[in-house]
């Protein structure tokens, strides 16, 4: 039985780890901890969770968690993460997974340090939708790949204390959307990027509403990304690839357990299909259910998490703002 810590009161938690974790018999979460206590026992109490912890390192030192869910802010990840690995415990670690680079290399130098395993929360990414593609794209069916494209936008309202809005805890469009299509791309051409450009529009100091890029391969492959979280922005997920031999689309790869469609040209013929899938939360539990028991080696962190993290930092530098926490 693995047992599962959370690190936050956080609204992601529920879908991302508490209904999938109820739904499976071989792991369980045990105990939650927040800034306030009074908040973290509401939480417990609306959610099931047995045991609440006085504070954040009390939950670091409980000797019935097997795997901390690092559900924090971006500015909390690394010193969190870094403790709970030297605690003893592996961690999943919310996307972005750290403030900037730096941080994310002390984190996986922790990881190897303790021989705990640290994996990003990239749900997507362990889907079979986006296995799919990632199978077309990398088994050569598209031919070579020239290009790729893609995009995240939804609006995420402005409030005051709104964390995805508020500049010193990570917040930005590119760290809490942009980061999914830009791991996309480094993961379909396999390779890290170069930065052509970029342009990056803020309402307030360093906070990015919307964030455009492009970039360039090692392999002459070239790539963009969009991503927006300003007002009136309706949901819009994709991602397009273009090859010598033919073109695939994929619509919506973040939730496909909500709809999707993959569009695939290959050779003059056109073909239209969905891939069967729980939701890519039940995915993920399951793949770090089997990294923990050995079983996997995992599809996040470590270098892809460096990687992912390098590209944000060039990202902001090259649209002349500051990486997060530099």
């Amino acid at each position: 039985m693995i047992r599962i810590g959370i690190l936050g009161a956080a609204k992601i938690a529920p879908k991302a780890v508490l209904q999938p974790a109820s739904a499976r018999t071989d792991c369980e979460v045990v105990a939650v901890a927040a800034r306030d206590a009074d908040r973290a026992q509401a939480y417990a109490d609306e959610h099931g969770i047995a045991h609440v912890a006085d504070s954040y390192e009390a939950l670091l030192a409980r000797d019935d968690i097997d795997l901390i869910y690092n559900a924090l802010p971006p500015h909390r990840h690394a010193d969190l993460t870094i403790a709970s690995l030297e605690a003893g415990k592996a961690v999943l670690c919310e996307k972005p997974f750290a403030m900037n680079a730096g941080e994310a290399v002390r984190m996986v130098e922790a990881s190897n340090r303790t021989g705990k395993p640290l994996i990003e929360a990239f749900h997507y990414r362990f889907h079979p939708a986006f296995q799919r593609v990632l199978d077309i794209v990398c088994g050569g069916e598209l031919g070579t790949v020239r290009r790729i494209e893609a995009a995240f936008d939804v609006t995420i309202p402005y409030r005051p204390g709104e964390l995805r809005h508020t500049l010193a805890v990570g917040g930005g469009a590119l760290m809490d959307l942009g980061c999914y299509p830009l791991h996309a791309v480094r993961a379909l051409i396999g390779a890290e990027p170069t930065v052509v450009s970029a342009t990056a529009h803020c309402d307030h100091p360093g906070v990015d509403l919307r964030t455009v890029a492009e970039f360039a391969f090692p392999g002459g492959e070239t790539a963009s990304i969009h991503t927006s979280m300003a007002p009136d922005t309706p949901f819009d997920a994709w991602i397009r690839v273009e090859g010598s031999d033919g073109r695939l689309e994929i619509i919506n790869p973040i939730h496909p357990h909500r709809g999707h469609s993959i569009t695939a040209t290959i050779k003059g013929n056109t073909e239209t299909f969905t891939v069967d899938g729980q939701s890519t939360y039940d995915h993920q539990l399951a793949h770090v259910v089997d990294v923990l028991e050995g079983g996997a080696v995992p599809l996040t962190g470590g270098a892809d998490a460096i990687g992912n993290m390098a590209a944000i930092d060039a990202i902001y530098r090259a649209a002349g703002l500051r990486p997060r926490g530099l």
